[in-house]
């Protein structure tokens, strides 16, 4: 019999696999008891022991790829659309969208706790010299193949009337018809617009809307009834391919062009083969993730949003699930 003389080796395997996978600390996503934490332990163990008998058996292994999902819907679509391409082509893997910010995205990416950043755009350097050039733990996995562009808009319609207001260094003679205020999303997003604000001694606050959902909303709402606002916003965004809006032209330092980037765990890319290796070489374009950014704000969920888009897109699916393997 061939078990006998199996278990010596996959055990012995598994013991130095555990040493590596266990955190030395404890996991900020899922902080667990000393009991637990022994359970889950001899959970795993189990759990491996029947992988690699699998293997021995030819059997492909079960695998779980956990991958950060932002609070911006673009973001979500990116990442919809990977977790969607990676189970339609590997039938023994399953994808975990995490719902986190980008700071803890990025420290989850480091410990292993997360495997993918599908998007960043830049907005914490700090942390990207960290992990991916002191610590090494994170491995730049290249451009997604969007450019980001972030700035100030105002409605198309309010810039025809007003063609001085697209002059950033004018826009004090506008501020009463903005109530002194420059619209924003999320109050967590990373933004300069106060440095812009006193850099240009503008008569302006920064107001935050709460959410990129209400921000939407007030841009919307303005749009509509013609009446002036001044926003942060930023492309790529499906709101552009429903809404006509006019950017203002702030100084470039502030908010230069940004190819959008992918960043993986460097353990993760070095050890799970084809599907890392397909996180770090996918691309898409500003067209298809608007497409499913959109069927995300329309109440889908990112992996519902990518499936619906895949069915009228065959082709490009059969690109993408054609890339390796």
């Amino acid at each position: 019999m061939l078990l006998p003389r199996l278990v010596p080796r996959w055990f012995a395997r598994l013991a130095s696999q555990l040493a590596r996978l266990v955190p030395r600390r404890q996991s900020r996503l899922k902080p667990r008891r000393p009991v637990l934490a022994a359970a889950s332990a001899l959970g795993l163990l189990a759990t491996s022991a029947c992988g690699v008998l699998n293997e021995a058996a030819g059997e492909e292994t079960a695998e779980t790829i956990v991958i950060a999902l932002p609070d911006w819907t673009g973001g979500q679509a990116t990442a919809g659309m990977a977790r969607y391409l990676l189970e339609a082509k590997w039938d023994h893997v399953s994808v975990e969208l995490v719902n986190l910010g980008q700071a803890e995205a990025w420290d989850a990416l480091a410990t292993g706790q997360v495997h993918a950043l599908m998007e960043d755009w830049g907005a914490l350097p700090d942390r990207r010299e960290l992990y991916v050039e002191e610590k090494r733990n994170v491995t730049d996995a290249g451009e997604l193949g969007i450019t980001g562009r972030v700035g100030w808009y105002v409605p198309q319609a309010y810039a025809d009337a007003h063609p001085g207001v697209l002059r950033a260094e004018n826009l004090g003679e506008f501020a009463g018809d903005f109530g002194g205020e420059v619209l924003e999303g999320d109050p967590y997003h990373a933004t300069h617009d106060e440095e812009i604000i006193a850099g240009l001694g503008l008569p302006l606050r920064p107001a935050p809307t709460g959410s990129e959902d209400a921000l939407i909303e007030e841009i919307r709402a303005a749009d509509e009834a013609g009446e002036p606002l001044l926003a942060y916003f930023w492309r790529p965004h499906w709101l552009h391919t429903e809404t006509d809006l006019a950017e203002v032209e702030l100084p470039a330092e502030y908010y230069p062009d940004r190819p959008l980037h992918k960043y993986l765990n460097r353990y993760f890319l070095q050890t799970r083969g084809e599907p890392a290796e397909f996180l770090r070489d996918f691309t898409w374009t500003e067209q298809e993730q608007n497409e499913v950014a959109r069927l995300i704000a329309r109440g889908l969920t990112p992996r519902a949003a990518a499936e619906e888009w895949a069915r009228d897109h065959p082709e490009r699916v059969a690109e993408w699930l054609g890339a390796t393997g």
